[in-house]
């Protein structure tokens, strides 16, 4: 049937009104309230499933794939991109951790806590008829004015990496104490700021990491006491014949890029040979060939060679010979951080090969890692890229080791890159909702109720904390606010003791750059929900009947 039919003229004699499709059939449109309700459900659900997991007394999740694979973790991110979300709404408050993961590495939890928070704050504003734009412009002034108090009030470590070790320290183990290796992160920490500081170059004035130049390699076996910081790298690959030494000192390396066998013609190809003599010939010519290849590496002083292709038997064979250690296959990625590390230059063509392109380690060595044999490259000369090699007890603890040092790693980066810290232990935000509760008061009109919703909704982070410790978060709120004062961040949530303290004596730091995107990443992801008053969902393909049904976009979680 078409969109518009003739059912005669328009003077109200027309008996039957035609309806108009303006949308595709099967699709459904939520409106007003019954949408701004479902949005701010599921986002709240969100913010729910990751709460608990905040801070060094926050528990764990355990999730489990289609295909059985278990992650335990308390990382926000790691949980928000394993578990398969179907709402868009939902799907929003995803985005923001793995924004915040993407930036800065930290505060994932923290920010999605954060934007449920504002989101449920102002569900009571708009019951009481506040419009969700009035509620938008007063949290954007209100994370503004958030942003203002904490780079009034953060302490600046300096500009040399070197120098200010101990910041770099204390941030670390902070961003550490609320992982499962906890137990383990003051030795931790030390290596992600040893890695952090090698790794780190200064560019036009200011220090920059690219966090690619730390390789983390994992293998369980051992402890996590047993993790260690390689001034080089690890290749998960092993020595390719058995004949080649398994350790040489003061290495000379050549990273290859180009195979180390006889190239096959592009188009197929045949030889007609009619006598033994000339397969004799064939055979010795390719021969030849393989060994001028391995005399060229040999002239130019080499005594390693990593080569990103193959390597053909024989030229094994010749290279073992002539004590050569060899690997093969070495992933691109990691050519490309022998070449920092080493000061080695990539050879694309074996004919071109100088001593000026080989690069210096003190030791190659093949070891036995677990059940694997891996070669590692120690004492580079210039070590601009480096490997920590993180042990466990079982393959779960090693990921979430894994995991930890990452964000350790990505919390020194921000101090390095924007060297300003701030106190932790939810004491930022329950300083910064006091400031805002007084600036609020200036205020007049309907924005002055959203921006003091704000301070109450960043309130809850430090409220979070002291719930996941055991305390109760009414008397931890009154006891907060009674002795925030003055200009400095001290009080806040002392989660291993228990109660309310100085958290700067307990020398538990974050760095400003984390704090700074948690409150722009909640407050964007809650203005955008709170914005939304429609939901048009066009219609799903069709599933077989086997197939289970999901629930209307439109419609938020069933419940069971």
């Amino acid at each position: 049937m078409s969109s518009f039919q003739r059912g005669g003229d328009f003077s109200g004699q027309q008996q039957q009104q035609v309806p108009i499709l303006v949308l595709k059939e099967g699709t459904t449109e939520t409106k007003g309230k019954q949408a701004q309700r479902n949005n701010i459900t599921a986002a709240k659900l969100i913010a729910e499933l990751v709460k608990s997991a905040l801070g060094p007394r926050g528990m764990d999740k355990m999730l489990v794939s289609p295909v059985g694979d278990v992650t335990i973790t308390d990382d926000g991110a790691t949980i928000l991109k394993e578990v398969e979300i179907e709402h868009p709404a939902a799907k929003m408050m995803v985005e923001v951790a793995k924004s915040v993961d993407n930036e800065v590495g930290d505060g994932t939890t923290s920010a999605v806590v954060l934007a449920g928070a504002l989101i449920d704050k102002a569900e009571e504003l708009i019951s009481k008829q506040v419009h969700p734009t009035v509620i938008v412009d007063g949290y954007q002034s209100a994370a503004e004015k958030a942003i203002e108090i904490l780079r009034e009030a953060a302490i600046d470590t300096g500009d040399d990496p070197a120098s200010n070790k101990e910041w770099l320290y204390k941030v670390a183990r902070t961003s550490m104490l609320s992982k499962l290796v906890s137990g383990e992160s003051e030795q931790m920490a030390k290596l992600a700021v040893d890695a952090v500081v090698a790794a780190a170059e200064k560019l036009g004035g200011q220090y920059k990491l690219d966090a690619d130049n730390i390789k983390v390699e994992k293998k369980a076996g051992g402890s996590l006491h047993d993790t260690r910081l390689v001034k080089g790298l690890v290749l998960d690959k092993e020595v390719v014949h058995g004949g080649m030494p398994k350790r040489i000192e003061n290495a000379k390396i050549v990273l290859l890029n180009a195979p180390l066998e006889i190239e096959k013609t592009e188009m197929s190809a045949e030889i007609r040979i009619s006598d033994p003599q000339q397969m004799q010939k064939f055979l010795e010519e390719e021969d030849r060939m393989l060994k001028s290849m391995v005399d060229k590496i040999k002239v130019a002083g080499a005594n390693v060679v990593l080569c990103q292709k193959g390597i053909d038997d024989t030229a094994q064979h010749y290279l073992a010979k002539e004590g050569i250690l060899a690997v093969r296959r070495v992933k691109e990625s990691d050519v490309t951080k022998l070449a920092r590390a080493t000061g080695a230059r990539i050879v694309t063509n074996i004919e071109d090969l100088t001593s000026d392109d080989l690069g210096n380690a003190e030791l190659v060595e093949e070891r036995k890692v677990e059940t694997d044999k891996w070669v590692f490259i120690e004492g580079c000369k210039n070590p601009r890229s480096v490997s920590i090699l993180v042990r466990g007890g079982s393959q779960r603890v090693v990921d979430e080791a894994e995991r930890s040092v990452h964000d350790a790693i990505m919390a020194v980066k921000d101090v390095i890159e924007y060297p300003h810290v701030v106190a932790g232990g939810g004491a930022p935000e329950a300083f910064v909702s006091a400031k805002i509760r007084d600036w609020a008061n200036s205020m007049s009109g309907r924005s002055q109720m959203a921006i003091q919703k704000f301070a109450d909704a960043i309130e809850t982070i430090p409220l979070v904390l002291a719930e996941n410790a055991g305390m109760n978060p009414l008397d931890t709120q009154v006891e907060l606010r009674s002795k925030i004062s003055g200009k400095e961040i001290k009080y806040g949530i002392d989660v291993l003791g228990a109660k309310v303290a100085d958290i700067s004596r307990l020398n538990i730091y974050e760095p400003l750059a984390v704090k700074e995107q948690v409150i722009n990443a909640a407050t964007e992801a809650a203005s955008m929900i709170l914005r939304i008053d429609e939901v048009i969902a066009a219609s799903k393909p069709k599933q077989s009947s086997s197939e289970p049904k999901s629930p209307q976009y439109g419609g938020g979680f069933d419940e069971q």
